[in-house]
């Protein structure tokens, strides 16, 4: 499963963050590409997850888990999936 982040490209955007991700989630599903995370050069060997640094991939994006944190500490988690 690819891992991404967009808070690499855009920054923090406060009350945008969430709409920001939404709309970047549903471009890679329309798309069929998975963002990239910029500027990702040494991930940690411990962790063993599927980035994708500094260039998109190519994939087919059936579903997207967005994780949305405030700066006050609340969590949200959104799934979205491609229609059917």
């Amino acid at each position: 499963m690819p891992i991404s982040s967009i808070k690499s490209m855009c920054g923090q955007a406060l009350a945008a963050s969430s709409a920001m991700q939404v709309v970047a989630s549903c471009l890679a599903i329309r798309d069929s590409i998975v963002p990239p995370t910029i500027n990702h050069r040494v991930p940690d060997p411990v962790c063993d997850l599927d980035y994708v640094p500094n260039f998109a991939r190519p994939a087919r994006v059936r579903n997207v888990l967005i994780h949305a944190q405030s700066i006050g500490g609340s969590h949200a988690a959104l799934v979205l999936g491609a229609p059917c």
